[in-house]
């Protein structure tokens, strides 16, 4: 498996050959960009290629390996060799397509070829892969839709079948998110960024900024966020935007893990340093885990992961998290309603007993109620929550969250207490905090826990705080961001 660093590959598409002329010329900060002529009802090799700064792929996508091009196969055919006739860099072939003695005439020189599975990774992905290379093509890109954080692991075998060769190895699909963002730890030579032109594919500006991928380089610490979604997940941009603050040469990742199994064996597999565990995978983790400190084995709840010599060592942040967001409220002596029965529930109660308050828990399902009764001076119920019977109400519950924002976690709503309090920090402002505050609650939004765990989660990786301004800042600019993607 190489470690060098790798180059990106801006993908673009167009309505019609300006669109697409207009949207190459606007790439910033790739290092090549490939022209997607499938794109376009009447394709110009010449256009496509007159006038670029930056060098091209040319790719005309078949629509058996997920492209768009409505045209005879004869045609498409000719609008390839053309973009070899006329100077591209490089030329996308679909090796399934049989462009064998065309690869062969030109002795593989500027040609990338390629084979795509959107259904799986087959069986005999380093068979085909073999014979790919026995084409010699100057590129061999590979990109195969995997489900599991650690069959990415299989992409770096393959590459160590075949050193020294220029590959492009990609896992489609949230799992496979790891590919894109650390390519050259897969023996990748260089990832492709978009608008979502492929499963998983990852904005341009993203990959750069909030991802910091041309900071990650073969000595870079890496660390991640573990859950199921992670996609919309603003941990990576505070968390990277800390590591610039401190100076640490560190890179922050989405880990998107089907299961506990597969949180492990991914995390270790691309040797992952610490972990941010979110939904649904906060309590279920523990069994897995070497040791456990005492407020997260209280909570029954695990937020953080630290890599030790005996293996993973399991931390809750979220205790102190949610504590600081309260500044300013009184929780002693106070009746304390959480929503939800999972892991960011039972830390809220953790929290709100240790500040004296009384706490309730009410969930939907009775046999998990019951089981948060465990923690000590936790009373637990289902659901609805009784009329008068809260003075502070918190979501502890994902319900509300992006996109999904016109839903709220308290149907019920008689917001008779006094203060309404959301863990969901996308929107900024929930359903639940727009009727709280209609109802006359003080009202406290998520994103202030999200940055105080966040920092506190640094501190047990790397010894070093962050300012919490510096990290809310980057936490509000990605959710501007993905403001303006919806």
């Amino acid at each position: 498996m190489t470690t060098a660093r790798a180059l990106v590959c801006a993908t673009v598409t167009g309505r019609d050959m300006a669109e697409l002329r207009a949207r190459r010329d606007a790439v910033r900060g790739a290092d090549l960009v490939e022209v997607r002529l499938d794109s376009v009802g009447a394709p110009d090799v010449a256009g496509a290629l007159e006038g670029r700064s930056l060098p091209v792929v040319v790719t005309c996508r078949h629509r058996s390996e997920g492209g768009w091009f409505a045209g005879p196969e004869e045609r498409r055919r000719a609008l390839l060799e053309e973009a070899f006739y006329r100077g591209a860099e490089y030329v996308d072939l679909e090796w399934a397509c049989g462009f064998d003695a065309l690869v062969r005439s030109r002795r593989g020189r500027n040609v990338v070829l390629s084979f795509h599975d959107f259904n799986g990774c087959p069986d005999d992905l380093e068979a085909r892969v073999d014979a790919m290379a026995a084409l010699d093509p100057e590129i061999l890109k590979v990109a195969v839709t995997v489900r599991r954080l650690a069959e990415c692991a299989r992409l770096a075998a393959v590459a160590a079948r075949h050193p020294g060769r220029r590959l492009v190895l990609i896992g489609m699909g949230e799992a496979g998110t790891v590919t894109r963002v650390l390519p050259g730890r897969f023996g990748s030579c260089w990832t492709y960024a978009g608008d979502g032109v492929a499963p998983g594919q990852i904005d341009l500006d993203r990959l750069l900024t909030e991802l910091r991928f041309s900071r990650i380089g073969p000595r870079t610490a890496l660390y991640g966020i573990a859950g199921r979604p992670v996609a919309h997940s603003l941990s990576p941009a505070m968390h990277n935007a800390a590591f610039d603050e401190l100076g640490v040469d560190a890179a922050y990742i989405p880990l998107a893990a089907a299961d506990v199994d597969d949180l492990i064996e991914g995390t270790t597999a691309f040797d992952i340093a610490g972990v941010s565990v979110t939904a649904p995978f906060k309590v279920d983790v523990m069994a897995r885990l070497a040791s456990i400190d005492g407020e997260a084995r209280l909570a029954g709840a695990v937020n953080t992961l630290v890599r030790r010599a005996g293996g993973w060592h399991g931390c809750n942040t979220d205790i102190d998290g949610f504590l600081a967001g309260c500044a300013g409220i009184q929780l002693r002596g106070r009746r304390v309603a959480v929503l939800g029965a999972g892991g960011a529930a039972r830390a809220v109660a953790v929290a709100a007993r240790r500040a004296h308050a009384s706490v309730t828990c009410y969930g939907r399902d009775r046999a998990r109620a019951t089981a948060l009764a465990e923690t000590p001076g936790v009373r637990a119920d289902v659901r609805p929550v009784p009329p008068g019977s809260w003075d502070v109400l918190v979501n502890a519950t994902p319900v509300g969250t992006h996109p999904a924002i016109d839903q709220t976690a308290f149907p019920e709503s008689r917001y008779d207490g006094e203060v309404a309090y959301d863990l969901v920090y996308n929107p900024p402002e929930t359903r639940f905090l727009r009727d709280a505050a209609a109802g006359g609650c003080r009202t406290i939004g998520g994103l202030g826990m999200l940055v105080e765990q966040a920092r506190l989660q640094i501190e047990l990786w790397t010894g070093l705080r962050p300012e919490a301004e510096t990290m809310r800042q980057a936490a509000e600019r990605a959710l501007a961001r993905q403001a303006e993607r919806a």
